[in-house]
């Protein structure tokens, strides 16, 4: 039942959060919808859009799940899910972050390895990289699903434990209080984890701009002298890896921080909790819109599988 003495804050952070959600899940499902209508017309799917079809489930996992808790919680809306379903629901939304910010650095990695010369050493990979992401990308959902259990069995094994440690009563949630064995499990299985994926992605996104200078550089004395508003497919590519990129780490590195800072606080306020809460869902939101835009580092990507003479 909603809140008579709800704050209009709180509402506010609701009203966000609502739109937020809603936001998302358009971007998200227009663009699978897109993927999967292009596989019932032409029965086959390029790699990175197979990987981007695993992202999209993924951002849509996160946002209903934690879209649904922020902003039951922000409205106050008390005894809306049971005990095992909110626990169930920050489950889907750990499980969809880990896929999100795994499938993004696959898609990134795989585009880098695709477009990368000939005589590198990357070049025995062109070949085989396509034939396993199908398997690759199903043996991270199941890591991640596997992973992810560990704090839900360790918050049931704390709870029935004799030496309860302090519960604290979150917006939605009921949880066991911190300890130092949870913060390791989180630093170790989480926080390590996304840092390492990130730097990944900031690695091979480098990569792919150093290639398309140089094939720039290569390309240019044979294209037309003369001067045309236009820019090249190696600079709005460029510009496109970049966009996704600083959108990326802008938002889930920020979160991550946030989250390791909410982890460490036993009594973290209100305006931290809902900043932290609103910056993580920013990239599954927006995260569609800007790739629907990226489509020129696929078509590079893919001509130069066809045409391996291409620099």
């Amino acid at each position: 039942v909603l809140n008579n003495k709800m704050d209009l804050k709180d509402l506010a952070i609701g009203i966000v959060f609502l739109l937020q959600s809603t936001v998302g899940i358009l971007g998200n499902f227009s663009l699978l919808s897109c993927y999967l209508i292009r596989y019932y017309i032409e029965h086959t799917l390029k790699t990175t859009d197979l990987i981007l079809i695993h992202l999209f489930i993924a951002n849509s996992l996160i946002i209903v799940s934690k879209g649904t808790l922020e902003t039951t919680g922000a409205l106050e809306m008390k005894g809306f899910f049971s005990d095992f379903g909110c626990k169930l629901l920050l489950y889907i939304q750990r499980l969809g972050r880990s896929m999100s910010i795994g499938t993004t650095c696959l898609v990134s990695v795989f585009q880098a390895i695709t477009i990368s010369p000939s005589d590198s050493c990357w070049n025995g990979l062109k070949v085989k990289a396509p034939k396993h992401i199908g398997l690759f990308t199903s043996f991270c959902w199941i890591l991640y699903m596997s992973v992810n259990m560990i704090f839900p069995v360790y918050t049931y094994t704390q709870g029935n434990s004799k030496n309860l440690t302090p519960k604290s009563d979150m917006k939605y949630c009921t949880t066991v209080g911190h300890d130092n064995l949870t913060g390791l499990l989180y630093t170790a299985f989480f926080v390590f984890p996304e840092v390492l994926l990130s730097v990944l992605i900031i690695w091979s996104s480098s990569s792919m701009v150093v290639i398309l200078y140089r094939h720039k550089q290569q390309v240019q004395h044979i294209r037309s002298t003369h001067v045309s508003s236009r820019t090249s497919p190696e600079s709005r590519a460029t510009q496109s890896i970049l966009v996704l990129v600083f959108t990326f780490l802008g938002f889930y590195a920020l979160s991550s921080i946030l989250q390791g800072c909410i982890s460490l606080i036993y009594n973290p306020g209100w305006v931290l909790v809902n900043i932290t809460a609103i910056i993580s869902m920013c990239f599954p939101t927006v995260g569609p819109f800007v790739m629907s835009h990226d489509t020129t580092v696929p078509n590079l990507c893919y001509s130069r599988v066809r045409n391996p003479k291409i620099p």
